[in-house]
């Protein structure tokens, strides 16, 4: 039961609960563009309702790039999250590019709903840059050369509990790293009310290129920070401390706090694959239990372009993840 259409290609998603109810956010684009590869600079949101995680009801494209002139996100609107403010407000925190800078230099934006469907801006939708006192803490411009974006993108925001407010944290990059591999970091901002929002210094950075599509929850007495990043952007650092042979997937780091300190989970790479299995994933307490969910890649020869069955997830000694064997031998 893969949430998939046979026209469009299905990859990143985030999830929230309203009730009962699951609401799914998917990127998709048009699978007539022929190269999946494509699909990135003609991406727009896409939105499914479930009671299981499994079974999906389509809704529809729910939100999609400013096409009323030049604009800070006329070019895509990719990844994304969505919480419920105080203001009882549905909040999407997304990723945005524009045409004029060759949609190279991602930035984070901010709409709201009343229904999960439809979105409207908050101003001219841009919430947070890589700009004030903290902004030298990121690579804050283009590293032509060196890596290939400006990274800041994949906002995941949550409630601070502690109480004070609201959390953000985004897939970013430190300056001065001579390794472009050991460059890759996790943002972070905080915010009173989800309007406003103040730049932090990255929460962790190290160990590979890029953490992308971070997502950070609490499971037990763990928190934990699910990203995804390729095999060929491991750091020499982390290819000496995790021997097996480089994989594409998702893997986690683990702290005590939401604010850290974070460490790379020790032991194996938590769900990879090459060529890569499964991308972009999430783990979501479900009505079974915790759950992964992501797309289906297997490379660009034979791209999947569907979101694959949740899998359970449970957690081992020491805190670690693991995903059920079961589960996965059943695909």
């Amino acid at each position: 039961m893969a949430f998939k259409h046979k026209d469009l290609w299905f990859w990143d998603s985030w999830y929230v609960r309203d009730g009962d109810i699951w609401h799914g956010y998917f990127l998709q684009a048009p699978k007539s563009l022929g190269d999946p590869d494509a699909r990135h600079l003609n991406a727009t949101q896409r939105h499914a309702v479930s009671k299981d995680l499994v079974n999906w009801t389509d809704m529809g494209t729910t939100f999609e790039p400013q096409r009323n002139g030049a604009a800070w996100d006329d070019s895509t609107t990719w990844t994304a999250s969505v919480v419920r403010g105080d203001d009882g407000l549905w909040h999407l925190f997304y990723t945005g590019t524009c045409l004029a800078e060759q949609s190279l230099y991602q930035r984070i934006g901010h709409a709201t709903s009343t229904d999960l469907h439809n979105w409207t801006r908050v101003g001219d939708g841009l919430a947070l840059d890589l700009t004030g006192p903290n902004a030298d803490c990121y690579e804050k411009d283009h590293a032509i050369g060196h890596w290939h974006d400006r990274a800041m993108r994949d906002p995941w925001v949550m409630k601070d509990p502690e109480g004070k407010g609201w959390l953000m944290y985004f897939t970013a990059r430190v300056p001065g790293v001579p390794e472009p591999n050991a460059g890759g970091a996790i943002g972070f901002a905080t915010s009173p009310d989800l309007m406003s929002w103040t730049l932090l210094p990255p929460v962790f950075h190290g160990g590979f290129g890029q953490l992308e599509v971070p997502q950070v929850f609490q499971a037990g007495r763990h928190w934990y920070c699910l990203f995804c990043t390729f095999s060929i952007h491991w750091s020499e650092q982390y290819r000496r401390d995790n021997p097996q042979a480089p994989v594409t997937g998702s893997h986690y780091l683990i702290a005590d706090h939401p604010r850290g300190p974070w460490r790379i989970a020790p032991g194996a790479f938590l769900d990879g694959a090459e060529p890569c299995r499964r991308y972009a994933a999430r783990i979501v307490d479900g009505p079974q239990g915790l759950v992964i969910l992501g797309f289906s890649d297997s490379g660009k020869a034979s791209f999947g372009g569907y979101i694959m069955d949740p899998e359970p997830v449970r957690i081992g000694p020491g805190g670690l993840l693991q995903i059920e064997p079961l589960a996965r031998a059943a695909e």
